[in-house]
Formats: C-alpha cells, sequence, structure tokens
C-alpha cells in the first residue's frame, strides 16, 4: 500500500473540512493508499506558509510518505509558481500530490508536468477573477456612498475617553462607558502620553 497524507483546506473560518475528508477517505479505500495521517487546514489558498501543509513537506521530505491525497489542486495552492515549486520538491523526496479525479500530479512525467501547469493556470485565473469580482463590488458600493473601513472615533468621544483615563480608568472600564473599542482606548491614551 502507498502511505499518504489526506491534506484539507478551506478559506474561511464559516467552512469545514468535513466533505474532503470524507471523500478522500473513500478515495485512499478504493485507491489501495494507507492514510498516515489527515491534516485539515483555514487559509488562503494564495498563501504558502501555512502550517498544516508545512507538516506534509515535511513528512515528505523525511520520505515517510510517497503521496498527499487533495480533493483539487487547488486546495494545495492557487499560485502557479506556488504549485510548480512545491510540486519540484515533493518529486525530489518521491512524493506525489493526488487529486481526488485520480490525477498524479507527478513532475518526473511529460504528462504529470502538463497536468499540472493546466490546473494552476486555472486555479490562478480563478482566483484572480474572484479578486475583480470583490473589487468591482467594493467600487459599486462605493458608488452607492457605503463607507468601508473602522468608523471614525468623535472629537467628543476622544475628550470623554481623555476625561475618563484621567479619573485613573482601565482601559476596558473606558471601553464600557464610551462604547470605544478598548484596541482604540488604548491607541488613544498612549498617543495623548506622547504628545
Amino acid at each position: 500500500m502507498i502511505r499518504a497524507i489526506i491534506y484539507c483546506r478551506v478559506s474561511t473560518s464559516d467552512q469545514d473540512c468535513d466533505r474532503q475528508e470524507r471523500d478522500l477517505r473513500e478515495f485512499a479505500d478504493r485507491a489501495g493508499y494507507e492514510i498516515v495521517e489527515v491534516l485539515r487546514e483555514t487559509a488562503s489558498g494564495a498563501k504558502d506558509d501555512r502550517a498544516q501543509r508545512k507538516k506534509v513537506m515535511a513528512a515528505a521530505r523525511a520520505r515517510t510518505i510517497s503521496a498527499v491525497l487533495v480533493t483539487e489542486a487547488s486546495r494545495w495552492s492557487r499560485s502557479t509558481i506556488d504549485l510548480l515549486g512545491t510540486l519540484r520538491d515533493l518529486n525530489d523526496w518521491g512524493t506525489s500530490l493526488v487529486t481526488l479525479s485520480g490525477i498524479g500530479l507527478d513532475l518526473s512525467t511529460s504528462h504529470g508536468k502538463l497536468m499540472a501547469s493546466i490546473i494552476s493556470a486555472i486555479a490562478e485565473f480563478e482566483r484572480d477573477l474572484i479578486r475583480e469580482r470583490v473589487k468591482s463590488g467594493i467600487a459599486a458600493a462605493r458608488a452607492k456612498g457605503r463607507k468601508f473601513g473602522r468608523p471614525r472615533v468623535s472629537e467628543s468621544a476622544i475628550a470623554f475617553v481623555h476625561q475618563l483615563r484621567a479619573q485613573g480608568k482601565t482601559y476596558s472600564q473606558i471601553a464600557a462607558a464610551s462604547g470605544v473599542s478598548r484596541t482604540k482606548v488604548s491607541e488613544l491614551c498612549r498617543q495623548n502620553s506622547e504628545a
């Protein structure tokens, strides 16, 4: 049996990896993989400093696994450069990245190189489209007068914060009394003491 790690990733905390893990376990059973570990992660696919993915790479480097199972290549990486770089490393360590469709992205073969490039380019294109849609949505909302970012603290609220601090109140007490966040209270008081 081929020793493998299941790697599941979602982008946001309101999502979970349950479906990915279930589908990958079923796939592993059918294909004859021995699952040595299941790693789950909540992080953007555009980031390459993911802790759980680093564990997968460490296991591959130690040559304790021969495959990494993912539902699709975009769960591993959404950047062409990152995908190809990590695939090269995995290949050097005798490990393949295998998607749920059964496609093994093995850079030691011409087919694997071609598939990795195509899948990665599509994932990167999809990420760019999402980014463009978000920018367009923000621009449309701003055009309608919607404001983004933290609301500004009024001068009267700032004066009240300083008044309460002068009375010896803690940041938490000031935040509760003024309706200004504790972090902002701390920032305002620090700025006042530096002035």
